[in-house]
């Protein structure tokens, strides 16, 4: 026990003489220091970076749903068959949805979506609306959470009923100083009874409606059919369609190649498969169904939005591994200036050196006294390296607009890496130190 505080002491007394070393050469301590500040703050801000976009992938993998698959109209029509014959598509319609839900088995739910642009009113005051038809399971399609009231059932869905479900910008808007389940809004020239109230949903800017992502605020939903029924059915082959397919061919895209398109009844169809594994063979059953449905012709689009997301945090995965690499690059260039500094440190304390080795000090009090020095430095540069890491990840976030976010795990690692760089790159110099002759040193 006598041993070990005698060693204790000793330790502490050669960390003091190197704090006094340190505090005597400030400003040569700190631009020694400014290697590991700096290496440190590029690691921590790459690493939130990184983080922020792989949380901005997996939130968005959350808001379009597990195992989704989006149908799409296409913006051209192409013909997928090797005749030259005049063919039509009725476009996506209804019977689409119906038929990918009916006829494969991997296909958990199906719903169909329209998109209109109306103006809700009520008491004269009129507020723009995205009105969008849907069956009740989009809800769940697309995880969509109602903080009141219910969604509207299979009576008043098979029925074409006025009911609908609102966002909350549609609620503070109309329904700010009360409850408005059970009140009524006009849409058009339909009054709607309200059934149900969406939470508020924040999506990231970089979602997209390519991959089913949507803010819900300024939304109502109706029942599909009661769009269909009360609203608008784009699907209605008007005299103009008629005569396109007599005359053998073109379309409402310009096209002259035989190939005659409806204007699509449906935005999109959402679909939801029961295993992720199933994904990728789903999304091509359902482009086969509907290529038969619409005569050989390519006027829709099957994406998968899951894996385009799962690809992108790969990528990410891969930039934020080449982020971190650069960023290590830092901290290894500056224990590379930790220890040039402190070998011509030695040289400049050469005498000190042997005088304590004169007056009883030891090969390993020596060691000690500089690997500390170097330590010191190199950990001291390592907090004041997370603080400005932290400062800028968040400057990233406010100027650039990209989601940072300054994990526990990125600031141990760039404090362990920094404290290992200056006993790593500390220890060269202390041995050299060391090992310099007591006579030969007192004569320099």
């Amino acid at each position: 026990m006598r041993n070990f505080k005698q060693l204790f002491t000793r330790y502490i007394h050669n960390v003091i003489i190197a704090v006094e070393a340190i505090l005597a050469n400030k400003m040569k301590s700190l631009l020694t220091a400014l290697g590991i500040m700096f290496g440190v703050a590029a690691v921590i801000s790459m690493l939130a970076i990184g983080t922020g976009a792989q949380q901005e992938v997996l939130e968005q993998i959350r808001l379009v749903g597990v195992n989704n698959i989006i149908v799409t109209p296409s913006d051209l029509a192409v013909d997928g068959s090797s005749s030259g014959e005049s063919r039509f598509s009725p476009g996506l319609t209804l019977l689409d949805a119906e038929a990918i839900e009916s006829s494969i088995p991997s296909v958990s739910r199906v719903s169909p979506v329209i998109s209109l642009n109306y103006h809700a009113v009520l008491d004269g005051r009129s507020y723009p609306v995205s009105l969008d038809g849907v069956s009740s399971d989009y809800f769940d399609l697309l995880n969509i959470n109602l903080v009141d009231g219910k969604i509207f059932n299979e009576e008043q869905s098979e029925g074409g009923f006025p009911v609908c479900v609102i966002g909350d910008n549609i609620r503070n808007r109309f329904f700010s100083t009360e409850d408005p389940i059970g009140k009524y809004i006009k849409a058009g020239d339909t009054w709607l009874k309200v059934v149900g109230l969406i939470e508020r949903r924040d999506f990231t800017a970089s979602a997209s409606d390519e991959l089913g992502i949507s803010s819900t605020d300024n939304k109502i939903f109706v029942p599909v059919k009661t769009m269909l029924m009360r609203f608008r059915d784009r699907s209605r082959i008007d005299s103009e369609v008629l005569e396109s397919i007599a005359r053998g061919g073109g379309s409402d895209s310009g096209n002259n190649n035989g190939v005659t398109t409806a204007e699509d009844q449906l935005d999109k169809i959402v679909v939801q498969v029961d295993e992720t594994e199933h994904l990728s063979v789903t999304a091509d059953i359902i482009q086969r169904l509907l290529l038969r449905r619409h005569s050989e012709i390519y006027d829709f689009e099957v994406t998968v939005p899951e894996l385009l997301l799962k690809q992108q945090q790969r990528t990410n995965d891969i930039f934020n591994i080449v982020l971190g690499a650069i960023a290590s690059i830092s901290l290894i260039v500056g224990g590379i200036g930790i220890m040039n500094i402190m070998l011509a440190s030695v040289w400049e304390r050469i005498r000190e050196i042997g005088t304590r080795q004169a007056i009883g000090a030891s090969r390993k009090d020596i060691i000690v006294q500089f690997l500390s020095e170097s330590t010191l430095i190199s950990v001291t540069g390592g907090m004041i390296g997370i603080v400005l890491g932290i400062i800028l990840a968040q400057l990233i976030e406010t100027m650039a607009e990209i989601q940072t976010i300054v994990t526990l795990f990125s600031v141990v690692i760039a404090f362990g890496v920094s404290a290992t760089v200056g006993i790593v790159f500390g220890y060269i110099p202390a041995k050299r130190a060391a090992n310099q002759d007591p006579v030969e040193s007192l004569r320099h």
